[in-house]
């Protein structure tokens, strides 16, 4: 067969494939070229799921007729000029309205602010119309209809149109997120009005408005630098997290992105903290040299390549972690919200809570303890004072009076507070300044002991164990490269490993923590980290869940009667541990509610 010149209407349309996958996808295009026409306010407006309509007007620069007629024409562009290594436009490629052109039926309206009149031109499956004059106002009005009708085969593989009508408002609240000073309304007869307000200055209110009302009590501030790489933005604490990663947002130079070493890193940051299914919450810009980062890797510019992903990594995983330590281990308030609703009048508790709330206070008391016709002597005045940061002196009455308010002066000074009583063997209630916490003594304590363990990870090298005969491990030549720049590392956590010829490796020594381990399985995966990410934070990882169970069952344990002297410990030590506000396992350690809630629930405010 000889060869021969596709027709340009197909050329178009198999670009298309590419470029525009579902609505959403010509959503994107449409609204990025708006942005980059300086528009200060952008509305989008779509029918069923935007598989019948999709309209985006802003109120940017505008275009003359000449631009009209080169803007539907493949690789025509303003974004950029001869080089690739200076991209600070959402576009560059000019061919995203071609390529909806191609598959659709496009109408664009535009008028350049300083014009007195307008132009349009439309594209129906590829076929261009002239350019003519139209009544416009200043900005620009694309309009999408019927999109895929060119290319039948495409509809089939769209979704329902309540999903295409969801994805093309995630894409809506990536882009708002991103530019906080434009004002964007979504609307529709297959949707709700959506309307995010400008918030020049103030990206938090901005998040606020995506992300729920109550992210901004919940969210900790992101700024980091590390070799002219700016990382900025706010993370969730480890107890406000999400069933999906919907709501982790990660801009590129302004640009959403959505690559899997950024949510990777996000993941890793969290590590321990997040329950297993579930996922924190996360705003991140990364801004940098244009030249350090690859925009071109896919038509829907969705993902990008940076120069050094191990720096990036690095970055986003550090200045999170260190976020975290410096105040990640308070509550979220969703905690005490859950706590509001459930002690509100009408709460219906499960059956089988219902009938424990049921059973008289008393029955409720362990076996083994005589039963009371009367709450437990821990609330007790003589037994309070036990629980005083201070000690209260107990001769006469008036010395008590005297010197309570001295105790509550200090605890005042204490996050956590003072410790009152014990419920159930397993929760600690605290009085702190302005309210009281809820301790869940297992897992706090579980937590205390994890970081210990992982500090002793970070002080010497592990113990190990040395193999009788060493495991040979074969690998490819690059692999074993790679592995042996890390070599030092790897001695560190107690994987003694050395070259053994040009293709294999000799692991003499094996961390004594994990016990019996597959020698070459283990290798071989640090291997293909190492490949990926140039690092080998597998291995710390494998040690660190392993000390993560041993904490579990070297914890307090639920249903141990704890002395007030020891509760009062715990809280103390949970203030000076960085995490403490989640166990290992990612979930809360204490619940805090404030004396305004408290009052609140009995109607006194």
């Amino acid at each position: 067969m000889s060869v021969k010149q596709l027709p340009e209407t197909l050329i178009n349309q198999i670009a298309a494939g590419e470029v525009i996958e579902r609505p959403a996808s010509a959503a994107k295009e449409l609204i990025e070229n708006a942005i980059d026409a300086g528009a200060t306010r952008i509305e989008i407006a779509t029918a069923g799921g935007g598989k019948s309509l999709i309209r985006i007007t802003d109120n940017g620069a505008g275009m003359t007729p000449a631009d009209l007629e080169l803007a539907i024409r493949r690789h025509c562009t303003s974004k950029i000029s001869e080089t690739l290594d200076d991209i600070r436009t959402l576009g560059f490629r000019g061919e995203a309205l071609p390529s909806i052109g191609s598959v659709a039926k496009l109408t664009i309206t535009s008028r350049r602010q300083g014009e007195t009149e307008g132009a349009q031109v439309a594209v129906m499956g590829g076929n261009a119309s002239s350019v003519r004059p139209a009544p416009a106002n200043t900005g620009t009005v694309v309009e999408v209809r019927d999109i895929f009708f060119a290319t039948p085969a495409r509809l089939k593989f769209l979704k329902t149109e309540r999903a295409e009508a969801g994805a093309i408002t995630e894409v809506v609240k990536r882009m708002a997120i991103a530019f906080p000073e434009i004002r964007f309304v979504l609307s529709g007869s297959d949707r709700s009005t959506l309307d995010f307000p400008a918030a020049a200055g103030d990206p938090l209110t901005r998040m606020a408005q995506v992300l729920g009302p109550e992210f901004p009590d919940n969210a900790i501030e992101i700024d980091a630098l590390r070799e002219d790489v700016a990382l900025s933005g706010h993370v969730g604490v480890p107890t406000f997290h999400r069933g999906n990663s919907a709501h982790q947002f990660a801009f590129v130079n302004g640009r959403p992105v959505q690559d899997k070493l950024i949510l990777s890193a996000i993941r890793g940051a969290y590590a321990e903290r997040v329950p297993s299914g579930r996922y924190p919450v996360a705003v991140l810009s990364i801004t940098l040299d244009p030249a350090l980062v690859d925009v071109n890797v896919h038509p829907a510019k969705a993902d990008v390549r940076f120069r050094d992903p191990g720096l990036v990594r690095g970055l986003i995983v550090g200045a999170i972690r260190e976020a975290l330590h410096r105040e990640g281990d308070r509550a979220a308030t969703t905690g005490t919200s859950g706590l509001m609703r459930a002690f509100r009048p009408g709460f219906s508790a499960p059956p089988a809570q219902a009938a424990a709330h049921r059973t008289p206070w008393a029955a409720t008391s362990s076996p083994s303890r005589p039963l009371h016709s009367q709450p437990a002597s821990d609330f007790a005045e003589s037994q309070q004072q036990d629980f005083d940061v201070m000690a209260v002196p107990t001769a006469r009455a008036e010395s008590v009076s005297d010197a309570r308010p001295q105790a509550q002066e200090e605890i005042s000074r204490y996050r956590l507070g003072a410790a009152r009583a014990q419920l159930h063997e397993n929760y600690i209630v605290a009085q702190t300044g302005d309210g009281l916490v809820i301790v869940d003594q297992h897992a706090a304590h579980e937590r205390l002991v994890y970081e210990a363990m992982r500090k002793a990870l970070e002080a010497d090298r592990l113990p190990s164990q040395v193999l009788l005969i060493p495991e040979i491990v074969d690998l490819p030549e690059e692999d074993c490269d790679r592995l042996m720049t890390h070599a030092k590392e790897l001695d560190r956590l107690g994987l003694a490993v050395e070259r053994f010829g040009p293709g294999a490796v000799a692991v003499r020594e094996t961390p004594a923590m994990l016990g019996e381990v597959d020698a070459a399985a283990l290798v071989r995966d640090l291997a293909d980290e190492v490949s990926e990410w140039n690092t080998a934070g597998g291995l710390r990882g494998k040690l660190e869940y392993v000390a993560a169970t041993m904490a579990c069952h070297g914890s307090v344990r639920s249903g141990r009667r704890l002395r007030p002297e020891e509760m009062n410990a715990l809280l103390r030590e949970m203030e000076a541990t960085p995490g403490s506000g989640t166990c290992n396992h990612g979930r809360p350690t204490y619940i805090e509610l404030k004396l305004s809630d408290i009052e609140r629930l009995f109607g006194r405010s």
